[in-house]
């Protein structure tokens, strides 16, 4: 698994001989944060039931801005994410936060075995282990039991995968697509290898989607206090899924069906992919989901915007932090209001120069007042924030430009106290295994360190 991101070196190659979009820019979110009235309201929340009325899309969120303290949150930001997202905020939604592999493994096993109709699982890495092999086991076990599986792996983040253990899946009647095959010959439309399918969505029957940063490999299923007790124990990845259930399940399902028609892949078996959902929590959910293009930059916008327009609090993990100006400047800025910015990033690493890379910028998010720690027991592999103790996203999105640029990537965005509370809880716990940066330390470092932090820097979207 570790030798995946060390292999996107070799984009900085290609992308010298002009095959790469290396060129391209992230949006000026400012744009759309500047052309945003204040006063201007989301559209109507879809239910279960279809669109809501106004009156009723406005009393929800009355009712949920009533539960925290004051913030452009629920009303400026929610614009903008409205203004760059087709998918609808969807009321109704049960979220159960998985904040490791083995709670999110745990919870993939019994989602499938639940299956009756279908399974769509799409994964950036699937490894040929000992959790890969379960899950192969137990999705044919399923596809013999009638219950159709359709399965999306990315080219590269498999690549060290063996093709027999695909074939496995397809001689057991498994419906399988490798998103743009390494191989040119095998290319469905444009050959590029920088356009990569970052996400990770397991749906069961059109009802349950589980999501995150989670990919199929025994580097999650282990534990950090294994390690802690013996160092030969193999590093442990920490990440965080998260399971939904409710009307928000079908924008996952149509970003899977899009990925499928677009990757040209077997004509699907007549499913029931959309069935009538019902509300099963209290949570607001919008799915963002992100793809290269001018104009699909869609999770950067919606974290600029979140940062911008943060009143309290703004607490990120993030496991690859390449950030661009604008979101630089948007943390320094809000750490400069007086909003409590803290974001963990790794201490262990599978890529010294992401490493490298994310430690250029602490210099200046110190001095702004920001907060950095870097984890210590784990490999951290999440990607979240919560903002404002309301406003939360758990996705497959790192903060650096392979993903911002390059990949399909998926978020969900949740608008709930509730949930927001046990992402706070889960960030605590991983500041008791950070160590903080220190401004007055950091900037004392021997000179040797500051170079290499910016040499690599010019090399940062190929990182």
């Amino acid at each position: 698994m570790t030798i995946v991101r060390p292999f996107f070196l070799f984009f900085l190659f290609i992308s010298i001989l002009g095959l790469s979009n290396g060129c391209e820019n992230l949006p000026d979110v400012s744009e759309k944060i500047d052309e945003t009235p204040t006063a201007q309201k989301p559209r109507q929340i879809v239910s279960s039931k279809g669109l809501l009325s106004p009156e009723r899309s406005k009393a929800i969120m009355e009712r949920l801005k009533r539960s925290v303290n004051p913030t452009d949150i629920l009303q400026r930001h929610i614009v903008v994410e409205e203004s760059v997202s087709e998918s609808p905020l969807t009321k109704g939604n049960k979220v159960t936060l998985l904040s490791d592999g083995q709670a999110t493994y745990a919870a993939m096993f019994k989602t499938i075995e639940n299956a009756r109709d279908h399974i769509n699982l799409e994964s950036y890495i699937i490894e040929y282990d000992e959790t890969g092999r379960k899950f192969a086991d137990l999705l044919l076990k399923k596809q013999a039991e009638g219950v159709q599986v359709n399965l999306i792996y990315d080219s590269v983040g498999s690549m060290n995968t063996p093709a027999s253990f695909f074939q496995r899946l397809r001689d057991g009647g498994i419906q399988v697509v490798g998103f743009n095959p390494i191989n040119p010959l095998k290319a469905r439309e444009k050959w590029g290898l920088t356009h990569r399918d970052h996400r990770k969505i397991l749906i069961a029957d059109g009802k349950v989607a589980i999501v995150g940063g989670i990919n199929i490999s025994k580097v999650y299923s282990g534990s950090p206090f294994k390690r802690k007790q013996n160092k030969k124990t193999p590093i442990h990845w920490r990440d965080t899924d998260i399971q939904i259930q409710g009307p928000a399940v079908a924008e996952f399902q149509k970003l899977f069906l899009e990925t499928w028609l677009k990757q040209k892949g077997p004509k699907l078996s007549e499913r029931n992919c959309f069935p009538d959902l019902k509300e099963e929590g209290n949570a607001l959910v919008r799915v963002i989901g992100s793809t290269p293009g001018q104009d699909n930059r869609i999770t950067f916008i919606v974290y600029v915007s979140a940062i911008t327009f943060a009143e309290h609090s703004i607490h990120m993990t993030n496991s690859y932090f390449i950030p661009d100006d604008q979101i630089v400047k948007a943390l320094t800025d809000a750490a400069e209001r007086g909003v409590d910015v803290k974001i963990i990033l790794p201490g262990i690493t599978d890529s010294k120069l992401a490493l490298y890379a994310q430690r250029y910028y602490y210099s200046e998010l110190l001095k702004s007042g920001v907060k950095l720690y870097e984890h210590s027991t784990s490999l951290l592999h999440a990607k979240t924030a919560v903002v404002d103790k309301v406003w939360s996203t758990v996705g497959s999105t790192n903060m650096d430009f392979l993903s911002l640029l390059n990949n399909d990537e998926v978020n969900a965005v949740i608008l709930s106290r509730e949930f927001a509370v046990e992402i706070e809880k889960m960030f605590v716990r991983d500041l008791a295994d950070s160590r903080q940066i220190q401004w007055d330390e950091w900037k004392k470092r021997p000179l040797l360190p500051k170079i290499r932090e910016w040499f690599i820097n010019l090399f940062i979207r190929w990182l």
